[in-house]
């Protein structure tokens, strides 16, 4: 397997990945004051962290929430929130006790029972909570800073499903507004993180706007990592701007209208790295891990067959290089399941996405496995250009294969809503569309969003498949590398057969910023511990 720069973890994050059983408007320039202007991938569709794993909404969230652990540079999970924790009866009870003197944006001090509210809120939406909350016995307030679990058996990963980034995060907020149905957002955005939310000022599509919290209390001491450690601002507003056209946001970068882009599109980066005054790095060292993810249970891609016939369709590293371009130390193309460079990542079944692209053979396959020509429709949010690009390789790819693809371009907060329809295409529903993640999401089956086989209550797509999730489970006991290892090359052979959807490959995740910020943190984007020059 291939192993490339950008995405070599440290030896701590590869451990830690194991998871040990423990034309747009110009802006006013952002040069001078106290502002920091930033271009997100996409807009903020959705402003309820518990409601999306869209990364742009969990940008948000971390923003404006704080969680009770955080997860540092080698995504090991750190008391954040708290003061500390202990663990008693040979594991089955954990203590978390609150830092003092935590306050909500609204002026209400952070309680436990705010905090009991909040997670339990949290798990019954995400997948590790749901995990968590299935082994909680009892789930208490024990005055008003220490929060109780009473656990039917011991958990080690309580820490990293309390703190982790991938999925939804445990975002606590006020107990008036937690206690609220969990299969109802939230529309009062109301937490206790370093910014808040200024919700009078969103245009949506357009612009969003966050202010200092000046009530917040970093964490003392220690150094900032992830999304652990000390939460020192030096921005009064964060303000972000939708420019979809590249050329525009290039533009307002060089200009200085903007402080920060994101997601630069690889056409603009040769341009974007000659120019004075910008750098372009790394952001997160794991990169993006692409996927096609399939829809299980309706129309041609609900045939278990005609999704083996779909993976042999699609060049992994056509995929790539329409999303990063040529420079191969930019790009993998033999990803399986795991993120490479973790160590979980194997070749076990590697063959069916690295052998030779014959769409010949594919077209066999499909007449073999009962296709007739039935309508699969690709949603592509045509405003994120990652998405877009790999889209397009796709449909190219499956049509030439004889596949009748239904290209439907759409913006990203409308396909973010269509992917929650069930019913068949003709009813407004889909087939397919490409999702992106961190490789840091994938790096094993606890924090995998999309290598679940939970049926109907799982993620987009609704892949049930009974032998993924006693793997799951049975990851979860193992205590040693060897058999969590063994256990993800079962996982990744049984997914290989099944097919919750097609590997794209991995690119790296570049962003760019104006040379005088410093303190730029990698992984998920944050935005505190930076400063203006």
């Amino acid at each position: 397997m291939q192993r490339r720069p950008f995405m070599q973890l440290s030896a701590a994050a590869m451990a830690a990945s194991v998871i040990a059983p423990l034309a747009a408007p110009r802006l006013a320039a952002a040069q001078g004051g106290r502002v920091l202007r930033f271009i997100p991938h996409a807009d903020l569709a959705v402003t309820d962290p518990l409601f999306s794993a869209a990364y742009v909404t969990r940008n948000h969230g971390y923003l404006v929430y704080d969680t009770l652990f955080g997860q540092d540079a080698a995504y090991q999970p750190q008391p954040q929130m708290l003061e500390g924790f202990t663990t008693e009866a040979d594991g089955r009870r954990w203590v978390l006790t609150l830092r003092e003197g935590l306050r909500f944006h609204d002026g209400t001090p952070v309680l436990a029972r705010d905090c009991v509210a909040s997670i339990r809120r949290w798990g019954a939406r995400d997948d590790l909570g749901r995990t968590l909350m299935a082994a909680t016995e009892e789930l208490s307030a024990d005055g008003d800073r220490r929060i109780v679990f009473r656990l039917k058996a011991p958990f080690p990963l309580l820490p990293l499903a309390l703190g982790k980034t991938p999925g939804l995060m445990c975002a606590i907020m006020p107990a008036r507004i937690a206690e609220a149905a969990p299969e109802k957002a939230v529309t009062e955005i109301v937490g206790s993180g370093p910014f808040r939310f200024l919700a009078d000022e969103r245009v949506a599509g357009d612009h969003v706007a966050y202010a200092r919290f000046e009530d917040y209390r970093p964490r003392e001491g220690g150094v900032a990592e992830g999304t652990a450690g000390p939460k020192r601002v030096h921005f009064d507003r964060v303000e972000w701007k939708v420019i979809a056209d590249a050329s525009t946001a290039g533009a307002a970068l060089r200009t200085g209208e903007v402080d920060w882009w994101e997601l630069p599109s690889p056409d603009m980066l040769p341009l974007l790295r000659r120019g004075n005054g910008m750098k372009v790095e790394v952001l997160d060292p794991s990169g993006y891990v692409g996927a096609l993810r399939l829809n299980h249970l309706q129309g041609p891609t609900a045939n278990p067959a005609i999704r083996r016939a779909l993976l042999a369709a699609i060049s992994q590293q056509d995929a790539v290089m329409a999303m990063a371009g040529t420079d191969p130390a930019l790009w993998n193309d033999k990803v399986g399941y795991f993120c490479p460079g973790t160590p979980l990542a194997s070749e076990v079944g590697l063959e069916a996405v690295t052998a030779p692209r014959d769409l010949a053979a594919v077209k066999r396959a499909l007449e073999a496995a009962g296709y007739q020509g039935e309508t699969l429709l690709l949603m592509v949010p045509s405003d994120v250009h990652l998405n877009t690009a790999a889209s397009d390789v796709a449909a190219d790819a499956l049509k030439r294969a004889g596949v009748n693809v239904d290209y439907v371009a759409m913006d990203w907060g409308t396909m973010l809503q269509r992917r929650n329809k069930k019913e068949p295409v003709a009813q407004g529903g889909w087939s397919a569309y490409v999702a992106l993640n961190t490789g840091a999401d994938t790096a094993n089956p606890a924090v995998h969003p999309m290598l679940r086989g939970d049926g109907k209550s799982g993620v987009y797509g609704w892949c049930e498949d009974a032998e993924i999730e006693r793997l799951r489970a049975a990851y979860f006991q193992a205590e040693k590398a060897t058999a969590q290892r063994g256990i993800a090359e079962r996982m990744q052979a049984e997914a290989f057969r099944h097919v919750p959807y097609v590997p794209l490959g991995q690119i790296a995740q570049l962003t760019a910023y104006r040379a005088n910020l410093s303190g730029l943190l990698k992984g998920v984007p944050v935005f505190w511990n930076l400063r203006r020059a």
